[in-house]
Order: structure tokens, then sequence, then C-alpha cells
């Protein structure tokens, strides 16, 4: 009944993959073939991958490149192309719309023909898949290039990777959880391997969140009366979607050989607790009419481990729009 970090993100991915899952109530054109041209992929297009597209479409240094989105399904591909796109004709960007393209895995490898592509991005998440370590070798293996063509894969993980002191803060060497003694983030850590081992980078990202999407969301929304398990100056870092997606679009510019085999940790440098998270979402319009949620953690509870990605920031030429969680909250208030 409590509201714990570990609800809250089940519920998000098993959101995110039933939003994958085909509809009958939408039409969908022929898939298009893969040509010469098709050369970036992006595997996964839920919130991460539609913005990834977003700005790969819109980037000067993309301009030349055609965007290949694949899902699981074509259940959501009205969606995403509108959410991508938005409006061809009154946004005068026939360009993007010849340069974008969405199908399934299954179509890709039907239709490859032996054709690669230059630079991927796996950005689906561990929930769609009963093997993830292998569903991103396969990706590596059967999309990429692989480095000496010049491009990158870059695989989305997660900074809940890392094991240490409780309260320490970690950075891109730190160590990480053993996948024997912790299943849940030795899930991660075994896809990272397989990234890196065939010559990508991961990107272990911080807790993600938009305006309607997040740890306040949730909290805020749904345990005002329940509680949130856990202290109330537990620590959480942050990032928000659109930023998560810069990052790796920071990835693919660098280039394999800046990326190559490397592990980059990524949020807004200004970690909060959860508390703030809430303080920060109440300023907000949306969520002004809530009440802050009792806290069930005790004093000697795990508090939590503080991010320290400058190193990242730094290698890839990277820094957030969004200075912190606080800021976004009171900025789109």
């Amino acid at each position: 009944p409590f509201c714990t970090i570990g609800t809250m993100v089940t519920l998000l991915f098993l959101s995110s993959f039933l939003l994958m899952l085909p509809s009958p109530s939408h039409a969908f054109s022929a898939p298009q073939p893969i040509t010469a041209t098709s050369d970036l992929a992006i595997v996964g297009c839920g919130v991460l991958g539609t913005s990834l597209c977003k700005q790969l479409l819109s980037h000067p240094n993309f301009a030349s490149r055609t965007i290949t989105a694949i899902t699981k399904s074509k259940g959501r591909h009205d969606v995403i192309r509108e959410q991508v796109l938005g409006n061809a004709d009154s946004n005068n960007n026939g360009d993007e719309v010849e340069r974008f393209t969405l199908m399934t895995m299954e179509d890709v490898l039907s239709q490859s023909n032996g054709h690669s592509f230059k630079d991927v991005v796996f950005c689906a998440p561990p929930s769609g898949f009963d093997d993830y370590p292998s569903a991103v070798k396969e990706a590596a293996t059967q999309l990429w290039s692989g480095p000496d063509s010049g491009g990158s894969f870059v695989f989305t993980s997660s900074g809940g990777v890392y094991e240490g002191v409780d309260g320490e803060t970690v950075n891109e060497a730190s160590p990480t959880s053993d996948p024997e003694t912790n299943p849940r983030s030795g899930r991660m850590v075994n896809a990272e391997r397989e990234a890196i081992a065939l010559g990508g980078c991961a990107l272990r990202l911080a807790g993600l969140y938009t305006l309607e999407r997040g740890a306040h969301n949730y909290w805020l929304e749904k345990c005002a009366e329940t509680g949130i398990q856990g202290r109330e100056d537990g620590i959480v870092n942050l990032l928000h979607y659109d930023d998560a997606a810069s990052a790796c679009l920071a990835g693919l510019k660098v280039g394999p050989g800046v990326n190559s085999k490397q592990r980059y940790l990524i949020s807004d440098g200004n970690p909060t607790t959860r508390r703030g998270i809430c303080e920060s979402g109440l300023k907000n319009s949306k969520y002004a009419h809530f009440t802050m949620p009792p806290f069930l953690g005790k004093a000697d509870g795990m508090k939590g481990k503080v991010y320290d990605g400058t190193k990242s920031n730094e290698a890839l030429q990277w820094k957030p729009t969004y200075s912190s969680f606080d800021e976004f909250m009171s900025r789109t208030s």
C-alpha cells in the first residue's frame, strides 16, 4: 500500500510497455523500405526516443541524416509520428517528413538486405524484454555498422546500477552492483557490458521526468493518504527527458573516437530530496491543489547517493537545459 520508488518505477515501466502494444483503432501505411540513407536508428520510441527523434531532425549536425525509429509494434505509430513531426503542412517541415521513418523491429530486420545503420541509440526500457542484455546485444550486432564505420552505439542505462556506501558521491568509475546478488540492477549492468563489449557506450541516466511524468506526479497524486516509503531527506538525482535525449545526441556528435567503450553518468547536477521533489512540484500550478504526503522512512533508513557527472559533461560537451527540477517546475508554472 505504501508509495515506494520501486512501485513507481514498476508502474512507469509497465505503462511504457503497454503503450507499445498494438491498437486496432489505428490505421497504418505500409512500412517504408530501408535505404542507404536510413543511417541512424532509434530503438524504442517512448518519451525519451520521441524527444531524441525531434532533436535529431532539427539539429544542423544531422540535417543530412535519415532517422529510423524502431518499435515493437505499430500500435502507437500514428501518435509517435504526430509527436515527432506535428502538422507537416502547417509547420512547413516537409524535409523532416522525408527524413523520418517509423518501423517495427520485425520489419526492419526483414527489409534490411544486409544494410546496417551507422549510428544506433537503444533507449527501449527493460520492461518489454524477457532477456534485456540479449536484446541490447542483438540490436548492436544486427543493426549497427560498428565503431569502424565512424558511427556510435549509444545505450541508455541507469544510475541505479551503483553499489557502495549509502550517502556517498558516485561517478563514472564507481563500482556497480553484483548481478548475482542484485538481479534487478544486474540486468542493467549486464546490458551495459554487452554494449561496451561491442564498442558502444552507456549513458547512466538519473531519474527521468516531465511535467506529467516522474516521482512528483506519482507521489503527489497517489500518496497523500498512504504516504511515501523512505526518508524525506533521501537523495534523488533527476534529469528531464529532453535533457536525457540531448545527452544521447551529444554522444552521437562526439563519435566513437571519444565514446567507444565508455560509461557516462548523466544528471542535472543538482540532486534533491524526496521532500524537495514534492515541494518543487507544489510550486507548479498543475500540482498546487495537492498536499504534501507524509514520509514513512526512519532516520536510520537508506539515504541514497549523489551523482557527480562532471567528467561525462566535459567528455560529451553537454549540459542540461534545466539545471534543476525546482528550476523546471518554477519555469513551467
